[in-house]
């Protein structure tokens, strides 16, 4: 092997490792009884128990899920996009 197949398959593996990352961080938040929320879709909240974030120190828009219960007492779960300033500016 020389010093260019080396590097390559470095590099391979390190973009690879990346992906898997990437792909893991974007489907924590993944659930079936999650519904992704449109703009003009009717919510039925009578109480929020929960509101977390994909990511505590992003900065630009991020997958937000709200925990709820319905006028009828049922659990139920919501997925939209907000805007996270926290990792925004330097302290």
């Amino acid at each position: 092997m020389n010093l260019k197949t080396i590097a390559s398959a470095s590099l391979f593996a390190v973009l690879s490792f990346a992906a898997v990352a990437a792909n893991a961080s974007t489907t924590s938040m993944n659930d079936a009884s999650v519904m992704q929320y449109r703009y003009g879709d009717h919510l039925d909240v009578k109480k929020v128990l929960s509101v977390k974030d994909d990511q505590s120190n992003a900065c630009g828009p991020v997958r937000t899920r709200m925990d709820y219960l319905d006028s009828k007492g049922q659990h139920e779960s919501v997925e939209y996009r907000t805007y996270a300033t926290s990792g925004c500016h330097d302290n």
